[in-house]
Order: structure tokens, then sequence, then C-alpha cells
């Protein structure tokens, strides 16, 4: 699978050892979530150096690679880069930002939320991080940057040199009158008669200012500049020495600035946006319409989309997730509520009714049900990173595509087998209808999603591959593992489906009793290495193999 290629392994990988990193957010026993904690997306930047997750409460907190070391070229240090040590990844708090507020839509007497329902990060430029931010309704691009605390201070500061006139400790600078004296009047004044006495002033103590940035506080850059501009110059005009001015920029401090809103066009709820490889231009999905932006234009946006009849009553199905290619900038993917995934390409025509190709599984005639269409409902797609594979997932298993072949999942991964004899509860109490995400790891050779008590699920989708492994979001991600080692299946090729999971519908994945008030909706697997991040409630876990 690995560079667009089917791979037949004769020896698979064994199944990962995965090992609790960090925990950021974690409660303690007892505690009370709060509703706008809860975390509600998490993404990785394309180089793995960044995370950001978003809130319940419309905030986007950022985290940073920490342990990432810069070889200077000393000689160890290449010798080390040939023999690298392991150690597992560490990120650090960076900053957090509010990205949204909640609303009020008058005309159609709605309450938007304020939750983020999508992250997506965008090409760095300048040292500036930029990211797109959602919620049902409204799109923000925002862009993050240190910024350096400015300093002015003194400088030729020589004691030895000052005479009486002037104390080098003074902290201000004050016009003088003809005897000599310091006239007590505001800082900064200059009067028309201001004058030096010459050679009284072999050294000058300038103030030191902090510059302040936000409004209506400290003393203004303008001011400052004109108060030293015109001082120099007076000291300069009696032939002493000149005094200039030191620039220190010791602290930095990061600052999110909303660079456009992108606003007023879905009526329905955003359900996805996705960024395009050209760098320059993304899409955003809701229910019956996807819409096509250009990041510098946030008036107007493109519908290449829409699924809406002329009679509402003749909707059968809608939009769930859309993502773009990874490398071709012309083609992108969305699913729908029918189990279906539709791969269009831009450069058929500029409204896209019709798809390229169609992605959909046949269900046994003998085994449809009520609940057949509900549970069918792909609530998220992910394309591999080479873009030759798209995963989706359903609410009972995770499905592997190859673009290639739309006759059916190359590979299908039972997750929620288990809860088959209780989906009337599940109905009962909604719960049938959690929309779980999944995610691809880079080099494509296993996939992971979500599941109820804080459960996610790790599936290897090499040929040959066994690896099925339960963990739990805690400090002990093993701990929930059944001590029976899973019984080996036979897959000849990649191309021939698969199908592993629990096989008791009485219990989970390992035997345990299941909670279906704490469930894992949110994860995201790290670009690069093998490192996933998922959210529990309001805490964030990492884990690393």
């Amino acid at each position: 699978m690995n560079g667009g290629e089917v791979k037949g392994v004769e020896s698979p990988a064994e199944p990962l050892e995965w090992r609790f990193s960090q925990v950021f957010g974690e409660r303690s026993a007892g505690e009370e979530v709060q509703e706008v904690d809860i975390i509600s997306a998490i993404e990785f930047d394309k180089t793995g150096d960044h995370l950001a997750t978003g809130d319940r409460g419309g905030r986007v907190v950022l985290f940073e690679r920490t342990d990432k070391r810069d070889h200077g070229g000393y000689r160890r240090d290449l010798e080390m880069m040939d023999n690298p040590v392991r150690t597992h990844p560490e990120f650090r708090y960076k900053t957090e930002f509010q990205s949204h507020e909640p609303e009020f839509d008058y005309l159609k007497s709605l309450e938007i939320e304020e939750k983020i329902n999508k992250i997506r990060w965008c090409q760095t430029a300048n040292n500036a991080l930029f990211l797109l931010s959602t919620n049902d309704k409204t799109i923000k691009f925002w862009k993050i940057q240190e910024k350096k605390v400015k300093k002015i201070c003194d400088m030729n500061i020589d004691p030895s040199k000052a005479t009486g006139n002037c104390n080098p400790a003074c902290s201000i600078v004050k016009p003088y009158v003809t005897n000599g004296g310091c006239a007590d009047r505001s800082y900064g004044y200059l009067s028309k008669d201001f004058a030096l006495p010459a050679g009284s002033f072999a050294a000058l103590h300038f103030p030191t200012f902090i510059l302040n940035t936000k409004s209506n506080e400290g003393i203004s850059k303008m001011l400052i500049k004109e108060y030293l501009f015109k001082v120099s110059a007076r000291i300069d005009s009696y032939g002493t020495e000149k005094v200039q001015q030191m620039v220190h920029s010791n602290e930095t401090s990061l600052s999110a600035r909303c660079r456009r809103i992108y606003a007023h066009a879905h009526d329905y709820h955003i359900n996805s946006i996705s960024n395009n490889s050209d760098g320059e231009t993304f899409i955003s999905a809701d229910d019956l319409r996807i819409n096509l932006w250009n990041l510098e234009i946030s008036n107007q946006s493109f519908n290449i989309v829409d699924v809406k009849p002329t009679n509402m009553e003749d909707l059968t199905e809608v939009i769930t997730s859309s993502e773009f290619h990874p490398t071709h900038c012309n083609m992108l993917a969305y699913s729908s509520s029918k189990g279906s995934i539709r791969l269009i390409d831009l450069r058929q025509s500029a409204l896209c009714d019709s798809h390229a190709k169609l992605f959909e599984g046949m269900e046994a005639p003998n085994s449809k049900s009520f609940f057949t269409e509900i549970i069918a409902s792909i609530s998220d797609i992910k394309f591999g990173k080479d873009g030759r594979y798209i995963l989706s997932r359903d609410y009972m298993n995770l499905k592997l595509w190859d673009i290639n072949m739309d006759s059916g999942p190359v590979a299908t991964f039972q997750v929620h087998e288990y809860l088959r004899p209780k989906l009337c509860d599940l109905y009962e109490n909604d719960s049938i209808f959690d929309k779980f995400e999944c995610c691809l790891s880079g080099d494509g050779t296993r996939v992971a999603t979500g599941s109820y008590s804080n459960l996610f699920r790790v599936f290897g989708c090499t040929a040959g591959s066994t690896e099925a492994t339960t963990l739990e979001a805690s400090k002990n991600p093993m701990r929930r593992q059944a001590a029976a080692p899973s019984r080996p299946r036979s897959i000849s090729t990649f191309a021939r489906v698969s199908r592993r999971g629990p096989e008791s519908p009485a219990v989970d994945a390992n035997g345990n009793a299941f909670d279906l008030s704490t469930k894992l909706l949110h994860l995201a697997w790290h670009p690069t290495e093998n490192s996933v991040a998922c959210a529990a409630a309001n805490s964030l876990y990492m884990y690393f193999a």
C-alpha cells in the first residue's frame, strides 16, 4: 500500500506495543466535567510538530513539540543519527484563543453554538502558523505568530563623566532652565527655550520605556520616537557625545489574529472542511452542499456539489463528510448517509452533480432491518497519505477502499459488532447517531478509530496482518486487553476483504462491560510517527509505539 502499490508481506509486522506518553487536562476522580471543556476536534499539522484541539466552548488550544533535537553537525550528533535513541514524543502547551462565540440567527430564530466542529492546518509562512476553524455556520482563518516585546534601554552611560548638573540615576530627562535647575513638568515636555549648558553633559541617562502594543496603555510609540529624536538633536547641536537607543527583544508573546471570516454560505450545519493541495483553496460541506473557497476571498464561494432536491420530501440522503485528495488538487471525495462514497473531478464541470466514481458496500438482502440505513451512514472519511486509499467509518465498521477498485472495500474491520443485538436500545438513547472519527498512520499500514468506554482500536491493514489492538484512554492503555491472543486469520492478498473484531455479542472487544456515557469520538495519528492523540471528554491523551 505504501507508495500506491499493494504489497504482499510474507511475515507481517508484529503488533505495536503502545505506551502512554502524556495527558493534558486530566481530571481527578469525581471531578465533574464542564460541557464547554469537552474536546470536539483534534488535528496534527503536516510536520507533526504542532497539534490543535477545539472544544465545545469555541476555544482552540495549540500544543508544540519539544523533544525534537536540532543536530548541529557535530560528529557525535551525526553518529547518533545513524543509531538514534528511541524517545517518545513530547508536547507542551503553546497558546489558546477564543475562536467562536455563541450567536443567534434572528431571521431563523436559531441559536448557533460556539462548538468547534473541525480544525484544519494551512501552510506556514514567515514563521507564522495558519489554521481554519469552524462551528456550525462560520469558518475563520487564523494567524498565530510570535511577537517580540520591544524594550528601549539606555546606552553610553558613564557615571564617572557625569557632572553635578545631572544625576545619572535620574529616570526622566526634564527641561533645564537658565540657572541649571529642573522644572517640575510632565514627562516628555520640551519647551521652546529648552537648552543644554555647553560642556556640562558628558553622558546622558535615557529613560527606560516598555512599548506596550495595547491601546490606551503606556506611552505611545510616536511620542517616544519624537521625544528621543528632539533630545538627540539638541545634544548633537552642542557637540557632545551622540546618545543612541538600544532595543532589546528578550521576551516574546504569541498573538492569534483572525485574518478572514467566511460566513453566510451554509443553510445547514457545517460538518467538514478540507484544505486543497494547491494551498490556495478549501472546501466546506454541510448536509446538502459543498462550497469551494479561496483563502484570500471571504465574501464569495462557489457551490460545487448540491444534492438538495426540488421537493424536500424527496430527500433520501445527506452529505456527512468531505475531503480533498492529498496530492491532486482537482479531486475530492464525499460520503453520504447511505454509506456510499463519491469521488468527483473538478475538471469535468463547474457543478459536480455527477461523480467520477461511486464506492458502496452491498449488504445481503436478508440482513436489512429498520436500523440498516442508520448504521450504514458514514461519519468520517480520510485519504491515505499517497491518495490511493480512502478510510471510512460507519457506526459498526471501519472500511478501507482502493480508489482504483469500486466493487467494494478491500478490507473491513469490525468495531461495534458486539452492539448489534442492542441496536434498539441504542436508538432509544440516541447513541446510534454518535459520529466516530477515523485516521490512518503516515505509512498507511495501520488504521484507528474510537469506541465506547473511552476505548480506541488499532488495526493492521497490510496483507497477512492480524493486528487488532484495543486501548483505553488512560495512563495504562493496555489494561483492557484480553489475556488470550486474537485468533489468527488468513489473508492471501491485500485486496481480499478481511473482517476482524469481537464475535461475542454480550461484551465489548475484550469481554468487558461497555459504558455508553464515555465515548472516544475524536483522534488523530501523527503524520510521520506511530503516535496517536485522542480526546476523552476534556482530557487529551497521547500514546506512542
